[in-house]
């Protein structure tokens, strides 16, 4: 397993539910980004958040990862649930809740 493979897979330990982001939640810095924070803040959860554009290695190693080539990227116990457009279906069809209770704490 390599460096940035192993660093992963303790960040997802570590936090329940990721998030993946350009940016950071207060200053988002690409739309898609800024309307999953949206869309997060519509539920009473907790998250942790990494900005993937201050290490561009780190950023090609969980498109490698998690076999998924853009940004944001929303992990629920260590799972990839999706970027941008998945998150919003989710939401809109009303089984982000569920997704986001499975949460382990």
């Amino acid at each position: 397993m390599s460096d940035i493979n192993a660093t992963i897979k303790a960040e997802l330990e570590a936090h329940p539910i990721k998030l993946f982001m350009k940016g950071v939640p207060a200053m988002p810095q690409c739309g898609f980004s800024q309307t999953v924070i949206q869309i997060l803040s519509f539920y009473d959860v907790e998250y942790s958040s990494m900005n993937i554009l201050e290490n561009p290695e780190f950023r090609q190693g969980l498109k490698d990862y998690f076999e998924w080539p853009t940004f944001p990227q929303l992990v629920v116990n260590g799972e990839l649930v999706g970027g941008c457009d998945i998150i919003m279906e989710l939401h809109e069809n009303g089984e982000l809740q569920e997704v986001l209770d499975s949460a382990k704490k």
